[in-house]
C-alpha cells in the first residue's frame, strides 16, 4: 500500500493592501488592447480610454468593459445606454492619451469623429467599432462591470492594434504570431 503524498503547505493570505499591490503588478505586465468607449448624452458626447474590453458571448453578441467610477465620462456612459466601443490602431495613441486624461481635448474635428444615424459618436479610423446597448451592470468594489449587447460592427483600419502594458503604449503585429 502506498502512502498519500504529503499536503503542500497553503500560502498565508496576504493582507488586503499587499494583495491589491500584487494584483496591480500582475495586470500591469499583462498586455491589453486599447479602446475608446463613447456615447452621446443630453449634455454632449462623453468618452474614455479603456483596456478592459473583452468578448463575452456570440449569441447574443456581448462584450464587457469596466469603469472605475460612476461620475464624469464614466457616469455619462452608464446613463447613456447606447455606447460605441472603438478598438484602436497603434496609430491612434494620441487620442487614447487624450481620452485617458481629465481635461484633455475630446471629440475635436482633428480626432476624426463621426456619428451613427442613431447619434452615437465613433471613430471611422478605428480598427473596429462596435455599437452596443448596455444590457446590465454589476458593481464590484469601486468599479462597475458593464455587459453590452453588440448591435452593429464597423470594420475600419487594418493597422496593427494599440496595446497597453506596464503603463506604456505599443503595437502588436500579426507577424508576432507566425510560425
Amino acid at each position: 500500500m502506498t502512502e498519500p503524498a504529503p499536503e503542500a503547505p497553503v500560502p498565508a493570505a496576504l493582507p488586503q493592501a499587499a494583495l491589491a499591490e500584487e494584483f496591480k503588478a500582475a495586470f500591469r505586465e499583462h498586455p491589453a488592447a486599447v479602446a475608446i468607449i463613447a456615447a452621446q448624452t443630453a449634455n454632449g458626447p462623453v468618452g474614455l480610454t479603456a483596456s478592459s474590453v473583452s468578448s463575452v458571448a456570440v449569441d447574443p453578441a456581448t462584450l464587457s468593459f469596466s469603469v472605475t467610477r460612476a461620475t464624469g465620462s464614466a457616469g455619462g456612459l452608464l446613463e447613456a445606454g447606447d455606447v460605441t466601443v472603438n478598438l484602436l490602431s497603434h496609430e491612434q495613441e494620441q487620442i487614447a492619451l487624450d481620452f485617458a486624461r481629465s481635461g484633455a481635448p475630446r471629440f475635436t474635428p482633428e480626432q476624426g469623429w463621426d456619428h451613427f444615424p442613431t447619434g452615437e459618436p465613433f471613430l471611422p479610423e478605428a480598427r473596429e467599432t462596435l455599437r452596443c446597448r448596455i444590457a446590465s451592470t454589476v458593481k464590484v468594489g469601486g468599479s462597475t462591470i458593464v455587459l453590452a449587447e453588440v448591435l452593429e460592427v464597423l470594420h475600419g483600419s487594418t493597422v496593427p492594434p494599440l496595446m497597453y502594458q506596464n503603463r506604456r503604449f505599443g503595437r502588436l503585429d500579426a507577424a508576432t504570431f507566425s510560425d
